[in-house]
């Protein structure tokens, strides 16, 4: 969930100095800083088994994994923002000098939350589909078995996919693996959301 920190645009290096400084993260939108609240156990254990999963899945292929604390540019929509997962092909390229933040990812996950996911699925897939590099953008519902898989194709278009049920397997092409929903959703108890 993402809430405005003060009502005045800042400057890139502004939100630079202050995303440094402070204890939780936050997203920069076009001047505007907002302030990433914390999710809940459930979007946690999503976002750890879909990383791992990638990452025993993908031990020794050209990629870079990434989880929440890894940053992301977009040049076009001046947004900083802090996916779940990413995956690069090959290795990260990083905006400017530093190691904090990445601008080529092939795919990324998104954990939805009630606070975020109007956000996810409407401006920041906007944000997202600018990227040149990426192919597929994966929305996971942490209230029911659900993802959305949202891949681009040969035309540069964005091709839907659902998959609905704990024996669906979500086939990743832009990495070439599939990854049962059973893994996805390992641990995660629904029965925790009703006192949200």
């Amino acid at each position: 969930m993402q809430t405005p920190v003060k009502k005045r645009q800042y400057t890139i290096d502004e939100y630079l100095a202050i995303d440094k400084q402070s204890q939780s993260k936050n997203e920069y939108v076009d001047g505007e800083i907002l302030a990433m609240t914390g999710g809940t156990t459930n979007h946690n254990l999503i976002a750890g088994n879909f990383y791992i999963y990638l990452r025993v899945n993908m031990r020794g292929k050209k990629t870079a994994i990434f989880i929440n604390d890894v940053r992301l540019w977009i040049a076009r929509y001046q947004v900083y923002t802090y996916p779940d997962v990413m995956v690069m092909q090959n290795t990260p390229v990083y905006e400017g000098d530093n190691k904090t933040t990445v601008i080529n990812p092939v795919l990324i996950v998104e954990v939805l939350s009630k606070s975020t996911k109007n956000y996810d699925q409407g401006d920041k897939f906007d944000f997202y589909r600018s990227i040149p590099d990426l192919q597929e953008y994966i929305m996971i519902d942490q209230y029911k078995y659900f993802v959305k898989q949202f891949t681009k194709n040969s035309q540069n278009q964005w091709v839907l996919t659902d998959y609905e049920s704990i024996d669906d397997i979500l086939q990743l092409s832009s990495i070439n693996l599939s990854v049962p929903l059973q893994n996805i959703y390992e641990e995660v108890d629904f029965t925790l959301l009703d006192s949200e």
